[in-house]
């Protein structure tokens, strides 16, 4: 992909969200809609054409942790919010790509995709429970890439809350081959790019029966 080999030259080493994005999407995991814009005219013209709410997010290789720098905001619900998040955003922080305009995806249940570089094994794919969850349970299962579809829905089994992954509280049980196919294709990146260290796909949400990738992180060696 000439998008992480230009990366790579230009000697950086993460991506942008949107750039990640990119990257994910061409390996076949479904991303929410989502728009990188320059000015509060193209952005609420953005948020327009996805139909709100929207969340607004800045945009930038250097900022990886958003949330605690406080430059996502949810749930916008309108021409004039927009018009002012934006430029909330961009007085905060300075050399932003631009604001990334993201259709809000709701979901009760979210989960995690990750890619690493074990010494010894190589590329490992991980899949578990996300969002705040993460760090708190650790329920999270490993395999080393190349996946098969077989190895991704083993591992869709191996975590302790599966349970969340069948019908839940009046929702459809997810989609496990769209799941699966997302855990293939981040084992085939790691495989395909040597340059690419880490993923993080969390959180990944299940809105109705599909997971879809709300935030992403490219970290390059």
């Amino acid at each position: 992909m000439d998008l992480i080999k230009k990366t790579v030259k230009d000697g950086r080493k993460t991506l942008s969200e949107y750039e990640s994005r990119l990257v994910i999407e061409s390996a076949g995991v479904f991303v929410a809609a989502a728009a990188l814009t320059k000015t509060k005219e193209e952005a609420i013209q953005e948020a327009e054409k996805m139909g709100y709410p929207v969340v607004l997010k800045g945009c930038s290789a250097e900022l990886s942790h958003k949330t605690e720098a406080g430059m996502v905001a949810l749930n916008i619900n309108s021409p004039e919010e927009v018009a002012l998040v934006f430029e909330e955003l961009t007085a905060k922080m300075k050399n932003l790509d631009g604001i990334l305009v993201e259709k809000m995806v709701r979901g009760s249940r979210e989960f995690v995709i990750g890619l690493s570089r074990d010494p010894s094994f190589g590329p490992c794919v991980m899949f578990g429970l996300g969002g705040i969850f993460t760090e708190a349970l650790k329920d999270v299962t490993f395999r080393i890439a190349p996946l098969s579809m077989e190895d991704a829905l083993e591992m869709i089994d191996e975590i302790k809350t599966k349970k969340l992954l069948g019908e839940f509280r009046g929702s459809p049980a997810v989609d496990r081959n769209a799941l699966a196919r997302a855990l293939v294709g981040v084992g085939d990146l790691g495989i395909k790019y040597d340059s690419i260290a880490e993923i993080d796909i969390n959180p990944l949400i299940i809105c109705g029966d599909k997971p879809v990738a709300v935030d992403a992180l490219v970290v390059l060696k």
